[in-house]
């Protein structure tokens, strides 16, 4: 049997050979396609924690699966979210959309939008949805008590909030006449909803962290800046802030030999039934020998007298 060798081969096979080889040559130098971006799966996701009637029609999960992160599940797709500042209530966000919700009168709103490039922060509503904060599912059930929810709603009684899941920090402040009133937040940094009642047990500390024993602290339901307020349980959710005032004047007690009134540049918080205690580097003079400390509220500013 003869073989048929290149140079023996008709023209037509010779440049079909070649031409299938310069092909094969041109598809092995291509670089490959990169992957597509991975979405999870629903059945990966963190399983959903929350439910929210849609205006549309449609039906959106959300889990938080820790205090800075969220999982939105709209129809067939899961959007892992980030946590950033909002000017009321919690936002997360990826490059592509934003979910914010905010609750209202014992009704969680979630509105999820498509976020558009350029300045000014401008988004495309997805969706507007909302539910009733009584159907929270993560919420324990002790249903006989009802406390006051920390954005503003009602919910049942939850185990207290223990220090080492509080976060302590500055929310604002008012001042006049000699007075002074710092807006203290305690975020639940868990992943369970938890409970304040009462009162938190305040130390202020000097520059060398040492516990200025002068200064008192009392606990009184409103302040010169502030009206009264009885104190009552405030539910807080995971991410969601309690918040509390320390009130103290400017004005030394010249009658008193007070002629400088004392430098603090620490707060150190404990909540009721804990000592574990939360700290916060908050600068203040407080006159007179004493701080006032309000009870834990569900808004930082409470409501007018």
């Amino acid at each position: 049997m003869r073989r048929l060798t290149l140079s023996a081969a008709p023209p037509v096979v010779l440049a079909l050979v070649l031409s299938a080889g310069l092909s094969a040559c041109d598809r092995s130098a291509e670089p490959a396609a990169p992957p597509p971006e991975p979405t999870p799966a629903i059945a990966d996701a963190a399983p959903v924690t929350a439910t929210y009637q849609c205006d549309s029609g449609v039906t959106v999960g959300a889990a938080y699966p820790d205090p800075e992160s969220a999982q939105v599940t709209r129809r067939d797709r899961v959007y892992v979210l980030r946590s950033a500042p909002a000017a009321s209530g919690a936002r997360y966000v990826d490059e592509e959309v934003q979910w914010t919700i905010v609750t209202r009168d014992g009704v969680e709103y979630g509105e999820l939008s498509r976020v558009l490039p350029g300045p000014g922060g401008a988004a495309d509503v997805l969706e507007r949805c909302n539910r009733r904060m009584e159907a929270t599912p993560s919420v324990p059930a002790p249903t006989t008590v009802k406390t006051q929810a920390a954005s503003g709603g009602v919910l049942p009684a939850s185990a207290p909030c223990k220090g080492g899941q509080l976060a302590l920090s500055a929310e604002g402040g008012d001042a006049g006449m000699g007075h002074r009133v710092a807006i203290m937040g305690l975020r639940n940094t868990g992943t369970q909803t938890c409970s304040l009642t009462g009162y938190p047990a305040v130390t202020v500390q000097d520059r060398q962290g040492r516990d200025l024993t002068a200064i008192r602290a009392e606990t009184v339901p409103g302040s010169y800046l502030r009206s009264g307020q009885a104190p009552a349980p405030v539910n807080l959710a995971p991410n969601a802030k309690a918040y509390f005032d320390v009130a103290w004047t400017v004005v030394p007690h010249e009658g008193q030999g007070e002629t400088v009134c004392p430098s603090v540049t620490r707060l150190r918080a404990t909540v009721p039934g804990d000592a574990t205690p939360v700290a916060f580097a908050q600068a203040l003079t407080p006159c007179g020998g004493r701080i006032e400390i309000s009870p834990f509220r569900a808004v930082a500013e409470p409501t007018p007298g």
